[in-house]
């Protein structure tokens, strides 16, 4: 599915590739920096604020987060979103 992802503090928006496994990796294909340590969703160092849209998860996380909150390590966009970044 492609899909737009919106950076709010700068507005750049970036197209999710279609060989993306998960949100982290279209962040890393466009060179934005993001802090995270696992890559499956136990330690929530990634953890971000969704502003708008939705993403669904492979495997539901272990690390503890909040409404609003994704980890890009382990999820998709479905269809555009707008995170905190």
């Amino acid at each position: 599915m492609k899909s737009t992802v919106t950076l709010s503090t700068t507005g750049v928006q970036l197209n999710r590739p279609a060989d993306s496994r998960n949100l982290l990796e279209t962040l890393e294909h466009h060179q934005v920096s993001i802090e995270y340590q696992c890559r499956s969703g136990y330690c929530g160092s990634c953890r971000l604020r969704l502003l708008k849209g939705e993403v669904c998860y492979s495997q539901q996380p272990l690390a503890f987060i909040q409404a609003g909150e994704i980890l890009p390590c382990c999820c998709q966009p479905q269809g555009d979103i707008e995170i905190e970044l």
